[in-house]
């Protein structure tokens, strides 16, 4: 079984106890997509200078959030890690081994909506924000192999990432016109596999940096790419905004 990868927007922790349409496409990714053996979640909330990888056995479920309902912090995703595979990543990737390294909510939210019973095994790589985009989709490509092995490559950020733009308390606003603009752009770039214009989005993508003051929460969506493989096409399975202009926007690469 050939495994697509995934990149997925997980918006706020609060998405996983709110009635949103990127809820509901979360909550049915597990029967749009084959079933993976194990899970790689690459989250935008784990940086490191270089890469690192989770070899926990049993990860803990990380609030790496404040100030949030009390409801989100009772929450736990008991999915078993990965270890030999996890080593397994490193050797492909040269990562370092993390021994203690649990499951930040750019991981276990989504994953808790789309695999709910946690059981398939799971377990984090960290992203450079240091090192650009091209790092990431090279990262990406060394993962390649998985796919063969049933293994998803799951990029969790979000597509458009700027707290400052957010339109509080207006969850159905729609998207100002840059945030639409880079959107669009995004979509229509994967979709042509341009990984020129990806790798160099900054200088390609209009409102490029309305709609990522920093590169941390892009860049899962590099290594989702670059799992997939030479000539890799993207494939929007949702679009949405909330909070005005955070996209919400999730792709299959293959």
């Amino acid at each position: 079984m050939s495994m697509p990868s995934i990149f997925v927007s997980h918006g706020a922790p609060t998405l996983i106890l709110t009635d949103a349409p990127a809820r509901t496409f979360l909550a049915g990714l597990g029967q749009q997509i084959p079933r993976p053996t194990a899970i790689v979640a690459v989250s935008a909330h784990w940086d490191t200078d270089v890469p690192a990888v989770s070899l926990v056995r049993r990860p803990d479920t990380i609030h790496d959030f404040y100030g949030f309902p009390e409801a989100l912090y009772k929450l736990r995703y008991d999915a078993p890690g990965a270890p030999a595979l996890a080593e397994k990543v490193a050797k492909l990737t040269g990562a370092a081994h993390d021994h203690h390294r649990g499951l930040d909510h750019g991981a276990w939210v989504p994953a808790m909506l789309a695999w709910p019973e946690a059981d398939i095994p799971i377990f984090q790589l960290s992203v450079q924000p240091a090192l650009g985009p091209a790092h990431h989709i090279a990262l990406g490509r060394k993962l390649a192999s998985l796919r063969e092995e049933g293994v998803l490559v799951m990029g969790s950020g979000s597509a458009i990432h700027n707290l400052r733009a957010l339109v509080r308390n207006e969850d159905a606003s729609e998207p100002e016109p840059w945030a639409q603009a880079f959107d669009d752009w995004m979509a229509d770039t994967l979709e042509k596999g341009d990984e020129l214009a990806l790798a160099d989005y900054r200088a390609s993508a209009p409102f490029a940096r309305e709609a990522h003051p920093t590169d941390e929460h892009l860049l899962p969506l590099h290594v989702a790419y670059g799992a997939a493989g030479e000539g890799a096409r993207g494939r929007a399975l949702h679009r949405s905004f909330t909070l005005g202009n955070l996209s919400m926007a999730a792709y299959t690469f293959d």
